[in-house]
């Protein structure tokens, strides 16, 4: 961990930073989050095929092992939020050979027109920005999948995971925190 959690504090490393050394930031934060898995209108599969490449980008070790079919009702009743209509719910869940092949999905056959071009644009985002914004092909192909409302969502549910993805790993806590069926499990 590169920050130091002060002695007797015995929350978790992202709850230290989100309510010790800046709460409301981290506040606002945490709730960036959580109506990114709660309020996104894409499919299951959609949003996990961009959230993998991304935490792949970002080496958070945390997002690459978070299942959001399994993962996100423990974390939202642990966190108190009773929502129960979530992205988890939104189509078929992935599995295993899913998430693996995110890392190669150009040569991958598993996935639909739309997953591929929701990897392709979490992956532009994530390390040629400029590129991506200026190029008319990929507008016109996205256009051809995507609503601008779905286009919308997909751009913030990735900047979302950029940012607090990256923290998370920069900060060095991805590899202190646990996955809520982790939690659960040990109770």
């Amino acid at each position: 961990m590169r920050i130091a959690a002060p002695a007797g504090h015995d929350g978790t490393p992202i709850s230290l930073i989100a309510t010790l050394y800046t709460p409301e930031i981290g506040k606002a934060a945490m709730e960036f989050s959580r109506v990114t898995y709660v309020h996104s209108k894409l499919s299951l599969r959609e949003f996990e095929a961009a959230r993998m490449i991304t935490a792949q980008i970002n080496g958070c070790q945390l997002c690459q092992n978070w299942r959001s079919a399994a993962d996100l009702p423990l974390y939202l009743k642990q966190i108190g939020n009773g929502e129960s209509d979530t992205v988890a719910n939104r189509g078929d869940v992935p599995d295993e050979a899913f998430y693996l092949a995110v890392a190669d999905w150009r040569n991958a056959t598993l996935f639909t027109p739309r997953e591929r071009i929701a990897i392709e644009m979490a992956e532009r985002m994530g390390v040629d920005p400029k590129g991506i914004a200026a190029d008319e092909d990929f507008w016109v192909r996205i256009h051809a999948l995507y609503t601008d409302a779905e286009i919308v969502d997909l751009t913030y549910c990735i900047s979302c995971w950029m940012a607090l993805g990256r923290m998370t790993h920069v900060l060095g806590l991805d590899g202190l925190c646990s996955l809520p069926a982790a939690l659960e499990a040990a109770e």
